[in-house]
């Protein structure tokens, strides 16, 4: 079970907030595994590799505005890393769609993302109809 985060875990996902939200996928994709399993919540499948992440967002930012706080990052039993964010999605003309509180869960390896899944803090796994 792991009780403290690995050094740099911390540095790394804030990183990884702050260029999401500065819309900087070149820097994100560098701290990505070759093989990282990402969901995709407009088509409610997994994006597989740095590539299909990349077009995700692009399609994401594309048709929406999502904003994404971290709050608290804690490590999970199973080793995982939960990124508690207070999440605000907006269409491009600004309207709130969603404005809640969620947990990404992160697999880091090598200092890289592996994998990132979401649920609702306490609850069931959002669907991506849930988030549009």
């Amino acid at each position: 079970m792991t009780t403290d985060l690995e050094p740099g875990v911390t540095e790394l996902l804030r990183r990884l907030y702050a260029s999401f939200n500065a819309r900087d996928i070149d820097d994100i994709v560098t701290v990505l595994s070759p093989e990282v399993d990402w969901p995709n919540m407009i088509d409610g499948v997994r994006a597989t590799g740095p590539a299909a992440v990349r077009e995700y967002w692009r399609r994401q930012f594309d048709s929406i505005d999502p904003r994404v706080e971290p709050r608290a990052i804690t490590p999970e039993p199973d080793g995982r890393i939960c990124v508690e964010v207070h999440q605000v999605v907006r269409t491009l003309d600004g309207e709130v769609l969603a404005d809640q509180m969620v947990h990404h869960l992160y697999t880091i390896r090598g200092g890289l993302v592996e994998r990132m899944d979401v649920r609702a803090p306490g609850g069931p796994w959002p669907t991506p109809t849930s988030l549009q």
